[in-house]
């Protein structure tokens, strides 16, 4: 089919004219051409749920994972983010950062462990100025799941859109980042399974997920197996599980510093080099703890240490200002709420996080001691599903290693933070607005 004729039949279906010059703005309030089927991709994780045992009622328990619409982000929008990247990578690497975020890190994130610690997820706000950096997770949740995503859309305006990819195949990319990590801290080779943990995995949304990163494992000839961190020994030098010796751990656990009673076994293997671990407590601190961020976003600091001015430049432009929150600022915080928002230190998938305009007295007087930053509240995008209908949010997440990219994804939702239960949210495929003069 022609170029004009391509044009043409996508106007007859939805009355949007794609030979006119078109915003990302534009396509989400009236391209609503579905880029996958939900519900097959369900089925797809279902497949992968029973032939390991646990078959599961998907359309009940994830009918909001995958979203079918896409997020158009421009071009100029995915190079910002990138850079965004790569400026926070020279950051984490000078020995001035490192020295400041041990000043507020849990004493184990004294311990390095010889590798960067994994795919990293940095979460952006799209805005008319471009993408904000909201915040940033060492484990993020979803590419496997979002590399599904990347294989099942259909592009309705091939000649204006691309996915947003970094790596041509993902999965294997994912799954290179951890056996790097793992090299990384055990040079003489490895020895040993795999041991993906979580808490109580079976019970977790993202369950099917680590079936996936077990396949992938074990594709390439190395057995995995998904457990709880309870089931865990360390015995005579060697982490174990049932008698099997255990040489690496995909930590999906959000006990970023190890210190609850499940993760002894794991903890003490860990400080004795006895196994490889990713994501692990160093890097939570390099990148994670969220008071990070208010020296990401000031210049005085970043120039101090002897950044280069052009990731200044970028980080103070794309870094929301954030404080962090002590007795001093309080009053001058809680005055001010309205226009922040409030995220404990360690904090993660939007728990005990509060958009300032919603704080009620009783709320904040439970947060006072507690260690909280706040951050200028930066609007996310919207995604309509429909004429006339209430928009969603969307946030779009970009999973990195080593300051590259591998895969956009983003998330829609209604409500203070990403959920999966809007109905026609969830993870949605990002597909790159290309520029006019790349256009065919």
């Amino acid at each position: 089919m022609t170029n004009e004729a391509t044009l043409k039949s996508i106007a007859d279906i939805c009355g949007l004219s794609c030979a006119a010059p078109l915003s990302a703005e534009d396509l989400h309030r009236a391209c609503f051409c579905l880029a996958v089927d939900p519900a097959q991709l369900r089925g797809h994780l279902a497949e992968v749920l029973a032939a390991h045992g646990a078959p599961a009622p998907l359309a009940d328990t994830h009918a909001h994972l995958f979203a079918a619409l896409p997020i158009f982000v421009p071009a100029a929008g995915v190079r910002a983010m990138e850079h965004v990247v790569t400026a926070i990578e020279s950051v984490v690497a000078t020995p001035a950062w490192r020295d400041a975020v041990r000043a507020w890190a849990p004493a184990i994130a004294g311990f390095d462990p010889g590798s960067p610690g994994g795919l990293l997820g940095f979460d952006f706000h799209l805005g008319p100025d471009g993408p904000r950096l909201i915040e940033i997770n060492t484990n993020p949740g979803g590419v496997m799941i979002n590399a599904l995503l990347v294989k099942a859309q259909q592009l309705c305006m091939p000649t204006l859109s691309a996915p947003a990819v970094g790596d041509a195949n993902v999965e294997d990319a994912a799954l290179d980042v951890l056996l790097a990590e793992w090299d990384a801290q055990k040079p003489g080779g490895r020895d040993g399974i795999v041991a993906i943990v979580d808490e109580a995995p079976a019970q977790q949304y993202l369950y099917p997920e680590f079936l996936l990163f077990q396949d992938r494992f074990r594709t390439r000839g190395i057995e995995a197996v998904v457990c709880d961190p309870g089931e865990l020994s360390y015995v005579d030098g060697q982490l174990r599980r049932h008698g099997q010796r255990i040489g690496f751990v995909y930590n999906r656990c959000t006990d970023f510093a190890l210190a609850e009673p499940s993760s002894a076994a794991l903890r003490a293997a860990y400080l004795d080099r006895a196994v490889a671990i990713s994501p692990h407590p160093w890097s939570h601190a390099l990148y994670a703890d969220k008071r990070n961020l208010a020296l990401l976003g000031d210049r005085a600091f970043l120039e101090r240490i002897g950044v280069d001015a052009d990731a200044v430049d970028c980080l103070v432009q794309c870094v929301p200002r954030t404080v962090v929150m002590t007795d001093a600022n309080r009053d001058d915080l809680w005055q001010r709420r309205k226009q922040l928002f409030f995220k404990p230190a360690g904090g993660f998938g939007g728990r005990a996080s509060y958009r300032g305009d919603k704080l009620t007295h009783k709320t904040w007087q439970q947060m006072e001691g507690a260690d909280y930053v706040a951050q200028a509240l930066v609007p996310p995008s919207q995604r309509h599903l429909s004429a006339g209908d209430v928009p969603l949010k969307v946030d779009i997440r970009c999973y990195a290693y080593r300051g590259k990219p591998l895969l956009f994804a983003a998330r829609t939702y209604q409500g203070q933070t990403t959920n999966f239960r809007t109905p026609g949210g969830g993870f949605a495929p990002v597909l790159t607005l290309l520029e006019p003069e790349a256009r065919p």
